[in-house]
């Protein structure tokens, strides 16, 4: 078997590319997991936080936000695959709805953990 070629490797992130630029354009709440993000960066730098907690900040934003883009990408799939109402379907949905909620419990206990002690 061949290896990838450099240009077949740099395509694969074209196509990673695409798909942000999609999921950043075409979804309402991604936009609000980075206006919360951008929040938080900004009392990062005003709290002056340590390195540990930009790590743990850091994480828990690439979580949340990774979490709405497989959300989405389920979503869309789902949709796909099953045009009309189906419950399973739903669940589905849901399930995938509710693990961006799980991470974005996660990602704000761990917020205040970080910034109750410098308020």
């Amino acid at each position: 078997m061949e290896p990838f070629s450099i240009k077949k490797r740099l395509k694969s992130f074209t196509y990673a590319g695409k798909g942000i630029k999609s999921f950043v354009c075409r979804e309402h709440n991604v936009w609000i997991h980075l206006s919360i993000a951008l929040l938080t960066i900004m009392a990062g730098f005003f709290f002056e936080i340590h390195r540990i907690e930009w790590i743990a900040i850091i994480i828990c934003i690439g979580v949340v936000i990774a979490a709405e883009a497989f959300n989405t990408a389920i979503e869309r799939l789902v949709n796909l695959t099953s045009p009309e109402w189906n419950p399973i379907a739903g669940e589905v949905k849901d399930i995938a709805a509710g693990a961006v909620l799980i991470c974005a419990v996660a990602a704000a206990i761990v917020g205040l953990v970080i910034f109750i002690p410098y308020i």
